[in-house]
């Protein structure tokens, strides 16, 4: 597999995990750190972009749903405010964050800057992990 097949693979499957969608990015962050050592930021950057990307196209969703609807999450979410995007990085529960964004009409611009934030320091924690055992 080239460099570039790799990280198109690396964005598709960071973007798709997350969305709604079920998936995980981290192996393939992992075996891309194994094969490309010496890329490891070209790695980080673009599961970073996707992630985020996918995170804002659940906050796309959000706004389309009506604001008459109340789910558990967007009461997490009204608790903590935005700083919760910070954590869409987290299972199960992180996806709904971004989505509580886009239902409570969150500034997009704060929207993408708090998950682009929380994606890239995931990611990097997780390259440093990766490179303490490689």
């Amino acid at each position: 597999m080239s460099f570039t097949s790799f990280l198109i693979s690396l964005f598709t499957s960071a973007f798709i995990s997350s969305t709604l969608l079920p998936g995980g990015s981290e192996a393939l962050v992992v075996w891309g750190m194994t094969e490309w050592k010496e890329r490891l930021w070209d790695i980080v950057l673009i599961a970073s972009a996707g992630n985020t990307l996918g995170a804002l196209v659940t906050y796309l969703i959000g706004l389309l749903i009506p604001n008459k609807v109340v789910q558990k999450k967007i009461e997490l979410f009204k608790k903590w405010g935005p700083i919760c995007l910070l954590f869409t990085w987290v299972p199960i529960i992180g996806d709904a964050f971004p989505l509580a964004a886009g239902w409570l009409r969150v500034n997009w611009i704060l929207t993408a800057v708090l998950i682009l934030i929380g994606k890239f320091a995931r990611y990097a924690a997780l390259a440093y992990g990766t490179s303490l055992f490689l």
